[in-house]
């Protein structure tokens, strides 16, 4: 009596590579759990303990100046997108604030898009760049007190020690 060997699978599988284990996944049953409780401290990203710092940073200034900041928005980038090119020195414009050649924050002015809808003005703050300035977590929000303030500044066309002090009371 002959035998005869049929394929269990089709002929790609065969010939197809063993499918690869997560490392976490170690006899098919996948992830028992997250690895950090949401409730931690430890479970945010840094992404969203420097949302956090700007956020807290922000409303300071704007409980003092809520009635003039009402048509600006903060957004939060990763990284600019403005690099200078060479070596040489760059003089950015007032509504950039930058540490040597690296920008910090924008302002972008209120305006009209490609689409001809009106946008508002925004305050781009640059994350990483921001982040590297900081020595330590307690050093964080004071530098972006600093650039909000400069930047604040700027949209009010007024200075820096009196976007500090609030509007004078009339």
């Amino acid at each position: 009596m002959a035998y005869r060997l049929v394929p269990v699978r089709p002929g790609r599988e065969l010939l197809a590579p063993p499918p690869r284990r997560l490392r976490g996944d170690r006899r098919g049953r996948g992830l028992r759990g997250p690895l950090m409780p949401a409730a931690m401290p430890a479970h945010k990203t840094r992404s969203d303990r420097f949302d956090a710092a700007a956020v807290e940073a922000f409303t300071e200034i704007d409980a003092l100046w809520h009635d003039h900041l009402v048509g600006l928005d903060v957004a939060v980038d990763d990284i600019p997108r403005m690099l200078p090119r060479g070596d040489e020195p760059v003089q950015w414009p007032d509504d950039v604030t930058a540490d040597g050649q690296v920008p910090l924050a924008r302002l972008i002015p209120e305006g009209v898009d490609v689409a001809g809808r009106p946008t508002r003005a925004q305050i781009i703050l640059f994350r990483r760049p921001l982040e590297l300035r900081a020595q330590d977590a307690e050093d964080l929000p004071e530098i972006l007190r600093e650039v909000l303030i400069e930047q604040v500044a700027t949209y009010l066309g007024v200075d820096e020690e009196t976007v500090e002090d609030g509007p004078e009371k009339d």
